[in-house]
Parts: structure tokens; sequence; C-alpha cells
């Protein structure tokens, strides 16, 4: 049985002001939803970020909980699938953006959303991941699905200080990439060499202003978490048949490219949304995650804080100040 109440991070706006901070809500709040979840874990996220600032095109009905990842043990389910006692993680979907998310004690989500931890992943290395590890695992997988193999050249990965960047050098490294990391970031220098990246790159090596159509071929494939004209680049760098992965915009969302690295070279751009995978495929992922993908140095990737330290960190990650990830314990 819920308690009336719960512990939340909750934004809201007053006098035409957003606030944010912990306080407490009547469990009656949450939304509809098949399965109930005393949360222990969830992580902290850039689109989290946008929406403990009340940014309208992230959380548009105020008041809001933030926390698009979760991982706890369910207390109700109306969902044959799940019972009480058992412990399922929920990332991404309309998590912490359109529905409450995991800054609470509790969180109900439809059934489809919530899948069984894996075995092989305990419930804070789940939310170490959470949607950036996903994130990175799709953007391995499509990579793989369109024949890039390891002995095909050197692979890209640029934001490679950030959430999705680091896993995504070290599940790659893992499995035999030749891996080349871009950072603004000199702290991060040891941390990428130990996840694997043969070689570490400046931002301003992987940015070129200039109106050509191509570049010198350099890149077998990306993982690109910046966009903006770093992917452009990126895109015209490519060698022939090469891929690019696109799941994030920091840089900028305007992509300025003619047509020519596609019909010239075979350049292949995919974009990657997690929020939509679907089940059966994100199941597939996760077992990966927590297993023969599982990133090296996982506990090192993370600096975990509570609700009422989070203020800090969401000031930071939107400064571009945060290596790896941010876990956040709710329980």
């Amino acid at each position: 049985m819920l308690p009336q109440s719960m512990h939340c991070f909750l934004v809201d706006k007053r006098d035409n002001q957003v606030t944010a901070g912990v306080t407490t809500r009547p469990t009656a709040d949450l939304p509809a939803g098949d399965v109930t979840i005393r949360v222990q874990y969830s992580s902290l996220n850039y689109k989290d970020a946008l929406a403990a600032q009340g940014h309208p095109g992230v959380a548009p009905n105020l008041p809001h909980v933030p926390g698009i990842d979760a991982v706890g043990k369910v207390v109700e389910s109306s969902d044959s699938r799940f019972v009480p006692g058992q412990v399922v993680l929920a990332t991404s979907y309309e998590i912490g953006a359109t529905r409450w998310g995991a800054y609470a004690e509790f969180l109900r989500v439809p059934g489809d959303w919530a899948i069984a931890l894996p075995r092989g992943l305990s419930p804070r290395e789940s939310m170490i991941l959470g949607t950036a590890g996903l994130t990175a695992a799709m953007c391995v997988e499509a990579l793989q699905e369109r024949g890039v193999a390891p002995a095909a050249g050197e692979v890209l990965v640029t934001g490679a200080s950030g959430g999705v960047g680091t896993l995504a050098v070290s599940i790659l490294a893992q499995l035999g990439y030749d891996v080349v990391a871009v950072s603004g970031k000199p702290a991060a220098r040891d941390l990428l060499t130990r996840l694997g990246a043969r070689r570490i790159l400046s931002r301003e090596d992987v940015l070129d202003t200039s109106t050509r159509p191509l570049l010198k071929s350099n890149w077998a494939a990306a993982v690109d978490t910046v966009g903006g004209v770093t992917l452009a680049t990126i895109v015209r760098s490519l060698e022939p048949g090469g891929v690019a992965t696109a799941c994030g915009l920091v840089s900028g969302a305007e992509l300025p490219l003619t047509v020519y690295p596609f019909i010239l070279r075979g350049a292949q751009l995919v974009g990657i949304d997690s929020a939509t995978y679907p089940r059966d495929k994100r199941i597939a992922l996760w077992n990966k995650l927590a297993s023969v993908w599982k990133p090296r140095l996982l506990d090192q990737l993370a600096d975990e804080v509570s609700l009422e330290q989070l203020p800090e960190k969401i000031a930071a990650i939107l400064a571009g100040q945060i290596i790896g990830r941010v876990l956040v314990r709710i329980d």
C-alpha cells in the first residue's frame, strides 16, 4: 500500500518564475499507469536539466517531477508481467517529460515501459548506464547492423567525456574497435585512455566551418553526441560507405550539409531515438549491457548525489562541466 505522500524534486512556476527543489507531494498526484515503483536510483541527463528549468519543449506541464531513468522495486502492479518486490528499470519513453519522472520516491508507468532488471547488473549499475547507456548501445548496434566491423578503420566518438560518449568509448573499445575520442576537457584524457580510446582529439580537430561539400576521408564511422557543425564535418569526412550516428544537439540543431557525401561516398547518417525504441530490442540491448557489452570501469564513471544535491549538478551539466555520469540516490 502506498503512503499518502512522497519526497520529490519538484519544478513549479510561481509569479512567472520557475522554481525547483525538494518537497513533499501526495502520492495521489502520480499519473495513471500499470506499475508503481519505489525508486532506488535515477540519473541526471541533459534532458533532466532542461526539465528542471521548466523548459517547455521538455516539460510542457508544471508542476513537474524530472528524471527520465529509474530503477527500483515494484510496490503495485495491475500488469501480470510484474509482481510486488520485483526489481525493474524504466528509462526514456515520456518519463520525466510529459509524465512525472523518477526524482521521487515513487514512479508510476505503463507496463510496457518497465523491464525486469537484467541479471548481471546491480540497481546502481543500471542507473550509471540509464538512457545514456541505452543510447550508446543503440549507436554501436546501428554501426554493426550497417556492416562496420572493427577492421574497417577508426571510429570517432564526439562529446566523449559525457555520459553517452564515455559509455560508447568503452563499449566500442571492448568490441575491438579503434576508437578516437573527441573531448574539450583535458581532465577527461586519463579516463578516456583507460576506457580504451587509442587517440584523443580536441573539438577543434574535428570542426571545419568551410563550405566545402567534401573533406578528406578520415573515419570509418562515428558516434556523434553534439550535432551542428561538428556532425556536418564528420559526415563530410567519412570514408566511402562510412556510417555516422546522431544522438545529440548540444552544439546546435542545424546541419549545414550538401548531398555530396551521400551520393559520392555513400555516407550513411543514422538518427538515434531512445524514447521510441521497440521494447523487444530494448530488452535485448539491456541484456547485452549486463553481459558482453558491460562497460569497463562502470563504477568509476559516476558521481553519486542525493535529491538535495541535484541543483549543483544540474548547473554543471548545463555548463558542460560533467565528466561521465551523475547517479541520483532516491531512497
